[in-house]
């Protein structure tokens, strides 16, 4: 039947075009207009004026140094949980996968602000613990190692992720020759696992890398009070302080911080090259090293670790929001509910935030998958040069840190729309339009997936017998597709929700985020607000994970992160 097949013909002539438009307005419009600006202001000298400032270079070496330090934290943590809950036979590698991708999932504002409660001399739970520091000791946190540590906390579970999915590919019958040949399995994982596990440890660098540079939340919360800017900061804090030159400026910055994450991308493919490894045999997913007697030392080995990225930190949080300031110990008599009150009711910033963060992502979450549905059926209809274009450009904003996509955006809109003489800047519309762009490539992942194991067999029947384009869309394709079209709602919902790298820079009053109100509550000295603000967003981010965790044996390989 598959011969008789011509895919082009089931696909409308506007179709294509439509994606074509969608795309160049949402990532080629915002990126070409970010260059324009840098190359103006290398014609007016001004990029002399930035290279000149000593805040710059600064920046750039806290960048790069907090950037390389997180990524070797990260793959320490990645790799050891990649290893064992994938070629071993540790107990519980279910929970162990959801537990240790969930901080991937939490804003890093709130990792940093959780951390910061858990540690120093005036951490309310080690206080109540009383094993705090003694008064006047520095918050260790406040420093280029903290940040670096944090980093590579957040993003442990892309190298897990990137490694994982290339060890569940290696091959049984590989590592059962070399054991019937009486390799030892500290020699098989030596000669065999290592090396073919490379591309994914070099993937899984880079994704860290990039996005450690590209970070926000972490350096904003930890760095700032310590002086300590990266570019993303800087590029805050000049916007913090507008000036006329302030346009020119964060574009030249922004170029740098794309120059850093493609030099890190490049390292990358350079490290690949030759590393293509291709395996013949059956699937590695239980080619499991037993751990025997190990098992003791690795099984609490990880739950600790686990406790201290996860379970502590959040003590730390509902212990914050309990007392009434921060560096009170919770006792019984200081602990009370005011914060969560004040959070809930009482405070019209934090009502409007969850308004705004919530109304955000259902919008863009829906929007996004109409889109991607028409997308995916394009993209995966046609084989051509053109289409491999348009998934790479769809791609780019996603790769991109979230800080040059909120300039990119400001620089678009920053005037009125020509024609329509409609401003955008300073409404919740730039911030609905960023995350169309930043989110395109999330959501429109499982679906794609979803298409590939689409038979289009039974469309083409449906067309054959007269059904219209949508007709086919709304009796065969949406009903085969609904899961991981679920899974697609649920997943950009919740990286929406909290948000704070883009929102940063295009909030304007009564357009707060939940992540910006949260950094707000903390700058100003709203720790107990801030804490029972991260506390109720951590609780909504378990249980949209437990929601897809519910959804995960309906959807394609791939769609949920921690499952295999």
């Amino acid at each position: 039947m598959h011969g008789y097949i011509k895919t082009g013909n089931s696909q409308p002539a506007w179709l294509f075009p439509f994606v074509v438009i969608i795309v160049l307005i949402l990532s080629v419009l915002p990126l070409a207009r970010l260059a324009m600006v840098g190359i103006a202001a290398f014609a007016d000298g001004g990029v002399m004026t930035v290279l000149g400032d000593a805040s710059l270079w600064s920046s750039t070496y806290y960048t790069v140094v907090t950037a390389i330090l997180g990524t070797i934290i990260s793959l320490i943590i990645g790799c050891l949980f990649a290893f064992l809950l994938t070629l071993t036979d540790i107990r519980a590698k279910g929970a162990l996968s959801f537990f240790f991708v969930l901080p991937m999932m939490i804003p890093p504002q709130v990792t940093a602000l959780a951390w910061v409660q858990m540690s120093g001399p005036s951490s309310p739970l080690l206080k109540a613990l009383h094993i705090a520091p003694p008064l006047g000791s520095p918050q260790p946190l406040y420093s280029v190692g903290g940040i670096a540590l944090l980093y590579g906390v957040q993003h442990a579970p892309l190298v897990y992720l990137a490694l994982r999915a290339g060890l569940m590919t290696l091959p049984r019958d590989g590592v059962e020759a070399a054991r019937l040949s009486g390799a030892t399995s500290l020699r098989v994982f030596r000669d065999i696992i290592l090396p073919l596990s490379l591309p994914g440890i070099i993937a899984g660098a880079a994704i860290s890398f990039v996005s450690c540079t590209g970070n926000f939340g972490i350096p904003a919360i930890l760095g700032i009070p310590a002086s300590i800017f990266t570019l993303p900061t800087l590029i805050f804090t000049k916007f913090s302080a507008f000036t006329n030159r302030t346009f020119g400026d964060v574009a030249v910055l922004s170029a740098i911080i794309a120059i850093i994450s493609i030099v890190g991308l490049m390292i990358q493919d350079r490290a690949l090259r030759g590393r293509d490894y291709r395996v013949i045999g059956l699937s590695g997913a239980s080619a499991a090293f037993e751990l025997g007697a190990w098992r003791f030392v690795f099984t609490p080995l990880v739950w600790t670790i686990l406790f201290f990225m996860l379970a502590a930190p959040f003590f730390a949080l509902i212990a914050g929001a309990l007392v009434p300031a921060y560096g009170v110990p919770l006792t019984f008599k200081t602990m009370s509910l005011h914060a969560f009150q004040e959070i809930l009711f009482r405070q019209a910033v934090t009502r409007t935030a969850f308004i705004n963060s919530l109304s955000l992502a259902a919008a863009i979450a829906l929007c996004l998958l109409v889109v991607t549905v028409l997308a995916a059926y394009a993209l995966t209809r046609r084989r051509d040069l053109a289409s491999r274009i348009v998934s790479s450009l769809i791609e780019i904003p996603y790769s991109l840190p979230g800080i040059v996509m909120a300039v990119s955006f400001i620089l678009v809109f920053a005037a009125p729309i020509p024609i329509l003489h409609v401003s955008l800047y300073g409404t919740i519309w730039i911030i609905l339009i960023a995350y169309f762009s930043s989110f395109f490539a999330v959501s429109l992942k499982p679906v794609v997936s979803a298409f590939h194991q689409l038979d289009p067999a039974l469309e083409e029947a449906a067309r054959l017998s007269g059904a219209g384009f949508f007709r086919r869309l709304a009796d065969i394709i949406v009903p085969l597709i609904a899961p991981a079209a679920g899974a697609s709602v649920i997943l950009v919902f919740l990286i929406a929700c909290n948000e704070l790298t883009i929102s940063a820079l295009l909030w304007s009053a009564g357009t707060q985020t939940l992540g910006v109100a949260i950094y707000n509550l903390d700058d100003s000295g709203s720790s107990d607000l801030a804490s029972a603000l991260s506390v109720l967003v951590v609780l909504m981010v378990v249980v949209l994970m437990l929601l897809l965790e519910l959804l995960a044996k309906r959807l394609p390989k791939g769609v949920v992160p921690w499952r295999g």
